[in-house]
C-alpha cells in the first residue's frame, strides 16, 4: 500500500508589482536566527527604534488631520470686567475647564491627549504645553510671559493669572483652534484683551534680534491705538521691548 503524500495549502499569491513590506524587527529576528554579531544586532535595534519612531509620527500626523477634519467649536463663556475710574479691565474668554473639556473629548476620539509642563524662572513664567498619541510622538508648544498684575492681583494671583491664559493659548496653538464669540478686542471697553497683551509679551521675549523685534513692536502698537485709554499696557509692551532689546545687544 502506497503512502498518501500531503501537501500544504500553497500561500497565497504576491499580486504583480507588489513587494512584501520587511520590517526592521523581521530583519532582527533573522539576524538572531543566523547568529548575528552583537555588533549587528545593534545596529538593528537602533533601526528598529527609529522605523517605529517614524511609523508613530505619521500617526500622529494622521490622527491631527483627521482631528481638523472635524474640529471642537469653541466659544467665549466667561465676562471678565475688573478695576475702578479709568483703569477697567474688561474682556470675553473662554474659559480653561471649558476649553479642557470640549478639546480633551475631541482629542481622545483620535487617539490625542493634552498635558502641560509649567517652569518659572523670575521674572518669566514658561508654560508647555504637550500633544501626545497613543502610538507614542509627542509635539511641544511653548509660551512665556510675566506674572499679570494688572486689577490689583496679590503675587499668587498674578502668577495664577498667567500659568491659566498660557495654558489655554498653547493648548490652542496646539491644535490650531480659536475660541468663536463676541470679541471686540477691547475696542468697546478702551482695554486690550488680556490675553492678547500676553501674546505680546511671549513674542517680545521670544524675538531673537533687533529687526524681528521690531517688527514685534510696530504690531503692537497698531494694537495700542485700538484701545487709546489703555496705557498701563502701552507702557508695559514699550518696557518690555527696551529690556529686550537692551539684552540682544548685550549678547552681541
Amino acid at each position: 500500500m502506497n503512502a498518501k503524500t500531503q501537501h500544504l495549502p500553497a500561500a497565497d499569491p504576491v499580486p504583480a508589482g507588489r513587494q512584501l513590506a520587511i520590517t526592521p524587527m523581521a530583519m532582527l529576528e533573522i539576524a538572531v536566527k543566523q547568529g548575528a554579531d552583537l555588533d549587528r544586532l545593534q545596529k538593528l535595534m537602533d533601526l528598529q527604534e527609529r522605523w517605529e519612531a517614524n511609523e508613530a509620527r505619521k500617526a500622529f500626523v494622521g490622527a491631527i488631520a483627521a482631528f481638523k477634519k472635524n474640529p471642537p467649536v469653541l466659544s467665549k463663556n466667561k465676562h471678565v470686567k475688573f478695576g475702578q475710574g479709568d483703569r477697567i479691565t474688561e474682556y470675553d474668554h473662554a474659559t480653561l475647564d471649558k476649553v479642557c473639556d470640549i478639546v480633551g473629548r475631541a482629542l481622545s476620539l483620535h487617539g490625542l491627549s493634552h498635558r502641560w509642563e509649567v517652569d518659572q524662572k523670575e521674572p518669566v513664567i514658561a508654560v508647555t504645553c504637550v500633544l501626545t498619541h497613543v502610538a507614542g510622538h509627542s509635539e511641544r508648544v511653548r509660551m512665556e510671559a510675566t506674572a499679570d498684575t494688572s486689577g490689583s492681583k496679590n503675587l499668587i494671583q498674578a502668577i495664577g493669572s498667567t500659568v491659566t491664559y498660557l495654558q489655554r493659548y498653547t493648548l490652542l496653538a496646539a491644535t490650531g483652534l480659536a475660541a468663536k464669540g463676541q470679541d471686540d478686542d477691547g475696542i468697546g471697553a478702551g482695554v486690550m484683551d488680556e490675553g492678547a497683551r500676553l501674546d505680546f509679551e511671549a513674542a517680545i521675549d521670544s524675538a531673537a534680534d533687533a529687526a524681528g523685534l521690531e517688527a514685534i513692536w510696530k504690531e503692537a502698537v497698531v494694537a495700542c491705538k485700538k484701545t487709546p485709554k489703555d496705557m498701563d499696557s502701552y507702557n508695559r509692551l514699550k518696557a518690555r521691548v527696551a529690556a529686550k532689546g537692551k539684552a540682544l545687544k548685550g549678547k552681541r
